[in-house]
């Protein structure tokens, strides 16, 4: 890892590129509505301008796909994972029956960067400064709250500017046009950002514990073994895909779920490079999870990851052993995130 990469996630901000991501658009009158018997979250309380995280789960409650969604316009805007993308596309257009609903895959027409720092807001500054917003209207302020989204015009096109903090620390996502790209990313570079490669945006996503699909979310999760609930669940809005696991394990099992995910710290002699993930976790001759994502961490000083473990091994300070190549290694359970920042 460069650490001129993590420095600059750590103090500044870095500019990276978001080549794991696709972008789905829906319009139609009836596109909120749609996607609220859908999703987990409340997509119809949503006001323009305004997002928030969601799920995408099967009837039994396992994650299929985790999305940042922002209602813009005549729009709804989902960003996700690469991997789903055109899964979602399709399955989005299977399920429309008599609703007034379009779905487009912007993913090679726009490019996606993110932003992210203790600086970003003030790198972003020039850009929302220069631009305009795409109704006429403009906005006064420069600041971007939590899960808020602008739709600019810029250089004859438009760039899309949202506060979804990607890897657990201050950032932005932007979309923007292809032709406009170029411009954009030397805009931001001249602002003050530092182009950040993936091994510095994995590292600092690990550190602030924040799960990514599909390493830590996936068809074998729910969310609730994740710990995104806060984050991706409504629990008052109606009935979606999926909700009559989450209900059942909340009011019938108080929330108790067989394993849950962790922080956990290596030994320091261990080799990340030995570690992969779905390694095994052991207490003792007990398989009692595994590993998901794995880094070493300067701050901290050693190999960090999370991983799922059963829930009589979850107790900060526990020592477990994972598997490392030929050997076990020990791996402390740890509290999330990894330090305050």
């Amino acid at each position: 890892m460069n650490p001129d990469h993590y420095r600059a996630l750590k103090e500044t901000a870095g500019l990276i590129r978001r080549l794991d991501r696709g972008r789905i658009a829906l319009t139609g009158v009836d596109r909120a509505d749609y996607l609220q018997g859908l999703l987990t979250n409340d997509i119809v309380a949503l006001r323009d301008g305004r997002g928030c995280y969601a799920a995408y789960m099967t009837p039994q409650g396992r994650i299929v796909a985790d999305t940042e969604l922002f209602s813009l316009g005549e729009k709804l805007l989902l960003d996700v994972h690469v991997s789903v993308k055109d899964m979602l596309v399709q399955r989005f257009a299977e399920l429309v029956f008599t609703e007034d609903v379009e779905i487009a895959d912007w993913t090679e027409a726009w490019v996606g960067y993110a932003v992210a720092g203790p600086t970003a807001e003030e790198c972003l500054a020039p850009i929302l400064a220069e631009s305009f917003s795409a109704d006429g209207r403009g906005s006064t302020s420069m600041a971007i709250e939590d899960h808020e989204c602008r739709l600019l015009s810029r250089g004859g096109g438009s760039l899309v500017v949202s506060r979804t903090d990607p890897f657990g620390t201050k950032g932005f996502d932007l979309w923007v046009e292809q032709p406009g790209a170029l411009e954009l990313w030397s805009t931001l570079l001249e602002a003050g950002c530092t182009e950040v490669d993936a091994t510095a945006t994995e590292l600092v996503r690990i550190e602030n514990g924040r799960p990514a699909f599909p390493l830590d979310l996936n068809a074998e999760t729910i969310p609730l073994e994740a710990g995104i609930e806060d984050r991706a669940i409504s629990f008052t809005k109606g009935c979606y895909v999926g909700q009559e696991v989450i209900v059942r394990v909340l009011h019938r099992g108080h929330g108790r779920v067989s394993r849950k995910l962790t922080g956990l710290t290596m030994n320091q002699s261990v080799d990340p490079a030995s570690l992969s993930a779905g390694a095994s976790l052991w207490h003792g001759d007990e398989s009692v999870g595994e590993v998901t994502s794995v880094a070493f961490s300067p701050t901290v000083g050693g190999v960090i990851g999370l991983g799922y473990v059963k829930r009589d091994q979850l107790e900060p300070g526990t020592v477990l052993q994972v598997t490392a190549g030929a050997e076990r290694v020990s791996a402390v359970v740890t509290v999330l995130p990894f330090f305050s920042s």
